[in-house]
């Protein structure tokens, strides 16, 4: 390596000045670019040729990716392979893109390049001319800092884009979405917690079935948080192991020995996440089966959210001539025509946040197992859903709990009706009389139009047998119904 001046860095704030064009060049040729903005000629040919949609690749990426460089610039510049002064330049500018800085400078769309490698050309070309500019450099020149010899040293696309992914998967799922569960599950059981002796009528096969409290039923919407959430951390984790050091094919070419256990350990610092460079790196580059797994565990919550969700707006319907068990809070008029209606949105939202990730959860599944051979070319689409996917349930799940449940009020009078009203209550008369006799009284005053003592006593059942009985609290635990000894 031959010596090199360490140059004045300059104090200059981010951004260009300049107007028109600037022209900038890769392997194929000259490119004309916006003479404002930082980007390079591989990052234009792909606004030219991926002009798809509006779907941008997620900041979260390129974030994530400014850890990648860093970490890399740290590893190089101690072993000697980047001059000092050229390493803190890029560690300086890799900061300005965690930050968030930078991100006017990241304009390619999902639909580009499967392997992700246009998506980290623009981050080498935008950290080059950046650290170009700080040097008093011309824009272009990619001297002195190169965004392939120096911003990529030791890296390929095939290598660090999936490790980017990873780590903008975790942040998300960890600072995020998991926290988001866990508060909508803690205000699940508050409620369940405060409602634990409330009786009601349970349904099954949405008909009346035998008793529990409003806690229970509560506390099974509680239980199904605690499994979700159990998925989603178990499965975030395996994100933790990273493709770094594989480069091109997996076999680290063009990598120092260790590289990439030496760049795990420099982001582990970073970012304060235990990550580390995968045993397998044919793997961790040929698949993105962790990362199918992290997205299949987000669909699986949102099954459990679909299914909360949608009990909620069918307790809270009426509120004249629905179930009526439950007032929700009026966070808005519900209709246009219709005065003083109020609708579960809330609710509505959070079916509907389920939907796009089951869905989205299908196209994971495509692309997770369209790999082929040494690399999976599927890259963008999977953390563009994932991102996707992990955001709006932690958005949902914030919104649900505080605009819904916990706002959430049971209406006793409507559930002491059903009790009255209710049928099936003449389970607990089973074991005493036997379940033929048990079922001709409840047939009676289904048929007849009374309540079920009316029908019990018209059979002969002794009024003194029915009040000990049939007592609707004592009917919402084991062991307190009047079950005879089994026979010898």
């Amino acid at each position: 390596m031959t010596t090199e001046a360490t140059p004045k860095i300059l104090d200059l704030p981010i951004g260009l000045t300049a107007t028109g064009l600037r022209e900038e060049f890769d392997s194929i040729g000259k490119v004309q670019v916006p003479a404002d903005h930082y980007w390079g000629a591989q990052t234009q040919r792909s606004l030219i040729h991926f002009n798809i949609g509006h779907d941008k690749m997620p900041k979260e990426v390129y974030h994530a990716y400014g850890y990648v460089k860093k970490a890399a610039a740290v590893v190089n510049t101690k072993a000697g392979r980047l001059p000092a002064w050229k390493g803190a330049l890029i560690q300086q500018v890799a900061d300005e893109v965690i930050s968030g800085k930078l991100d006017s400078e990241f304009p390619l769309y999902v639909w580009q390049t499967g392997s992700g490698t246009q998506s980290n050309m623009n981050l080498n070309e935008v950290i080059s001319n950046r650290c170009i500019q700080l040097v008093g450099g011309t824009l272009g020149a990619q001297e002195p800092i190169h965004p392939n010899d120096h911003v990529n040293m030791g890296q390929s696309s095939n290598d660090t884009f999936p490790t980017a992914m990873h780590i903008a998967a975790y942040k998300m799922a960890t600072e995020k979405t998991i926290p988001a569960l866990q508060r909508l599950r803690d205000a699940l059981n508050v409620k369940s917690q405060q409602w634990s002796s409330i009786v009601k009528i349970g349904r099954t096969h949405l008909e009346d079935a035998t008793p529990l409290t409003v806690g229970q039923e509560w506390s099974g919407y509680v239980g199904a948080l605690d499994d979700a959430i159990a998925d989603v951390t178990y499965a975030t984790q395996g994100l933790l192991q990273v493709a770094m050091g594989g480069t091109a094919v997996g076999t680290g070419l063009n990598s120092p020995v260790g590289f990439g256990d030496e760049v795990a350990a420099e982001l582990t610092k970073m970012t304060g996440f235990a990550i580390k460079t995968a045993t397998n790196k044919f793997t961790a580059q040929g698949t993105l089966d962790r990362m199918v797994r992290a997205h299949a565990a987000l669909k699986c919550a949102a099954v459990s959210l679909f299914k909360i969700a949608n009990d909620m707006r069918w307790l809270g319907s009426g509120p004249r001539t629905g179930l009526m068990e439950m007032t929700f809070p009026s966070n808005e008029p519900g209709s246009s025509i219709m005065p003083g209606k109020v609708n579960p949105t809330q609710a509505e939202a959070m079916l509907m946040v389920c939907i796009q990730i089951m869905g989205s959860d299908v196209a994971v599944q495509m692309g997770g197992s369209e790999g082929n051979f040494e690399l999976n070319a599927f890259r963008p689409v999977l953390i563009s859903n994932y991102l996707h996917s992990a955001l709006i349930m932690a958005d949902m799940c914030d919104h649900f709990r505080e605009f819904m449940i916990e706002g959430a009020v049971v209406n006793e009078a409507q559930l002491k009706s059903n009790i009255d009203r209710s049928v099936m209550m003449v389970t607990a008369l089973s074991p005493v009389i036997g379940y033929d006799k048990a079922s001709e009284i409840a047939h009676y005053a289904i048929d007849n139009n009374t309540t079920l003592k009316q029908a019990a006593l018209a059979k002969g059942v002794d009024e003194a047998v029915f009040d000990r009985v049939v007592v609707p609290i004592n009917m919402t635990r084991p062991g307190s119904a009047d079950v005879p000894a089994a026979k010898a």
